[in-house]
């Protein structure tokens, strides 16, 4: 279908304006002042904004962890994205012990067939160099469009890697035209302080955060971004909570290094003190790196408004409080990591971000947007609106008065991190390559519409070819 969105105030990472934005073949086609053209279906957008639809480069859906499975499978946890006017992720494949990439690839492409509703990619979690994968394996996953790795530096006895193995995937990665990803936190030591807490009876939620200070995140994030430096690595560091890993993020990038971090909306809104909310109500707020001391949130505003972090995800990881995160009630190790928040990345970032006058509407794109896209190798077809971009477009009411809540959430999670925050400013329409997705409310496209894309390598461009259905 062709569509013609007139009169609204486009808002790219670059660019603000009024004018009409004119779609076919999927595709961004025309954008003028007044379009005198036909389409099969006009949008009138006056008093709209018009963004490129969100790109989140962080998300895990139908993920096995803690001995459970998160709540949010690729239909449910993408018609989040949808409903809160992400219209690209890249999810993670977590390579089970003793499984080849390929394997790990199957296995992740089988939980999305035929329940995709938005566009995705993946990105691969190297777990096992010994019995599973092999480097010559993984360095083959960026001809697939597969052109990140992620290596997790805790949860160890689990998910951890050894120093050696995510030398050696940087090394890969330098050769292949890959990112590295790292989950910075300094897994022996907090291994060592939970046992300590668990031994003198310590159980309570609170010590999830307690036993992982902020220290093991940025003596992790050092560590990782000087192995990146010898390896000739480009390194992305996930997930930045506190300032101890905000400066030497800030640090590299003041010297020219090939380092981006990012951090995530929980980060800016929950702080230490809500774990320690009675009847168990804390292990809502169990995911890693904890919510921080509240000083950091202050901190991570100047670091997303100064680009010393250059995005900002949802690291969603869904479960249900009761039922899933209750396994931990008496052993805080023991509670599923992880929280919602696909849908509610754009309004929160709008509502305290731009409107509260801490960055610009061009930003807030730039961080949910545009910089993922040219990150993760989905730019320019991804991430702006321009003509020849794939017709992803959110039509924002900047007016619109909503409360955040899940009884209206679109996850199948049974808490909601922002319960009851009222925001102004939601998505009206959402269009996947020209196809609306959501309008007035409802979810109008059907499951399998979206599509996997395969991402350009490190620093290059994807074009509209390099598409896989």
């Amino acid at each position: 279908m062709s569509i013609l969105i007139k009169g609204g105030r486009v808002i790219t990472a670059a660019d603000d304006y009024i004018g009409d934005v004119y779609v076919e073949d999927e595709r961004i086609s025309l954008i003028g002042e007044s379009l005198d053209i036909q389409a099969e279906r006009t949008i009138d957008a006056s008093g709209k904004y018009v963004l490129p639809g969100g790109v989140d480069p962080h998300t895990h859906l139908d993920m096995p962890f803690g001995g459970t499975v998160t709540i949010d499978d690729v239909e449910s946890g993408q018609t989040s994205a949808a409903f809160g006017g992400t219209t690209t992720h890249v999810d993670f494949i977590i390579q089970p012990q003793g499984a080849s990439f390929a394997d790990a690839l199957d296995e992740w492409r089988g939980k999305a067939n035929g329940k995709q509703v938005i566009d995705m990619g993946y990105h691969m979690a190297v777990t096992d160099l010994k019995e599973g994968g092999t480097l010559e394996e993984l360095a083959t996953l960026p001809d697939q469009g597969i052109t990140s790795y992620k290596l997790f530096m805790a949860y160890k006895g689990a998910l951890m890697v050894d120093d050696e193995t995510l030398f050696r995937t940087m090394q890969v990665a330098a050769d292949t035209g890959a990112l590295v990803m790292v989950h910075a936190e300094n897994g022996d030591a907090i291994d060592v302080l939970v046992k300590e807490a668990l031994a003198a009876g310590h159980t309570d939620p609170k010590y999830h955060a307690l036993t992982r200070p902020p220290e093991t995140e940025g003596e992790a994030t050092n560590r990782a971004i000087q192995l990146a430096r010898v390896a000739g690595s480009p390194l992305y560091v996930v997930h930045v909570s506190c300032a101890e890993s905000v400066e030497p993020i800030q640090l590299a990038r003041e010297k020219g290094w090939d380092v981006w971090g990012e951090t995530c909306t929980q980060y800016f809104f929950i702080d230490y003190t809500f774990l320690e909310r009675p009847n168990f109500e804390g292990g809502k707020y169990v995911y890693t790196p904890p919510p921080r001391d509240k000083a950091n949130q202050d901190v991570l505003w100047n670091a997303v408004r100064t680009d010393k972090l250059s995005a900002i995800s949802t690291d969603h990881c869904a479960f249900l409080w009761d039922g899933q995160k209750t396994i931990g009630r008496d052993d805080f190790s023991k509670i599923p990591n992880g929280g919602p928040g696909l849908e509610t990345r754009l309004q929160m970032i709008h509502e305290f971000g731009v409107r509260g006058g801490r960055i610009s509407l061009n930003r807030m794109v730039e961080l949910l947007s545009t910089n993922p896209a040219k990150l993760f190798g989905l730019y320019p077809r991804k991430g702006t609106i321009a003509v020849g971009s794939d017709a992803d477009i959110v039509v924002f009411d900047p007016d619109k008065r909503v409360t955040i809540s899940a009884s209206t959430h679109h996850s199948k999670s049974d808490y909601n991190l922002f319960e009851g925050t009222e925001v102004t400013g939601a998505p009206e329409v959402v269009l996947l390559r020209g196809n609306v997705l959501v309008e007035d409310g409802e979810l109008v496209a059907q499951p399998g519409i979206g599509q996997f894309v395969a991402r350009a390598k490190f620093g290059e461009e994807l074009r509209p070819a390099a598409t896989v259905a």
